[in-house]
């Protein structure tokens, strides 16, 4: 007994060592690795679920990442944003939820897309975004900023400094705000 359970094993280590040579380094730290943004403020939730690439000396926004086109915001699985709370952003209603999020850059402003499909990834084989516009509940535009200090991975973070809530988004030297709160129909 013990000498097939260490045959099993042998063969599934070898298994693990060749897909990772020949297919996927499954032992390396991935280049875009995942992370989460959260805030909880009273009984509200907000998380965000995102891939962080690296700036790696690359020009970003207007080349890796293209102008006026759709980007999966971050890198490899799509982007989630998931809320307990139905939420005012640019004056329209998100209801709570689980939403996947999309972007589109531009020279000095943004198109941010909140969409209601999940993606099991962020493009598909041709390296166009897996976005449906279709499925777009909320969309709005802001005004990016630029920061002096170049941001070498991106970054989602939440801002609640002033007590005005915003989901920020920075990479290179970009900085996007999108102010949000609780829709005043929620009870606290």
């Amino acid at each position: 007994m013990l000498k097939r359970l260490l045959i099993i094993l042998s063969i599934i280590a070898l298994g693990l060592l060749i897909y990772s040579v020949f297919v996927e380094n499954i032992f390396a730290p991935r280049l875009s690795p995942k992370d989460t943004a959260k805030i909880t403020l009273n009984d509200l939730n907000i998380k965000v679920e995102y891939n962080r690439p690296s700036k790696r000396e690359r020009d970003i926004f207007g080349a890796l990442v293209p102008y006026d086109r759709v980007w999966r915001t971050g890198a490899n699985e799509a982007t989630t944003f998931e809320t307990n709370k139905d939420l005012m952003i640019d004056g329209m209603l998100l209801r709570k939820g689980k939403y996947t999020l999309w972007t589109v850059p531009m020279a000095n402003r943004w198109k941010v897309m909140f969409n209601s499909k999940q993606y099991d990834w962020g493009v598909n084989e041709k390296m166009e975004p897996m976005w449906d516009p279709n499925f777009d509940v909320l969309e709005t535009e802001v005004t990016i900023q630029n920061v002096e200090a170049t941001v070498e991975q991106f970054t989602i973070a939440f801002d609640n400094k002033l007590g005005t809530l915003k989901l920020t988004m920075a990479w290179d030297q970009t900085l996007i705000e999108i102010p949000m709160q609780v829709h005043p129909h929620t009870k606290p």
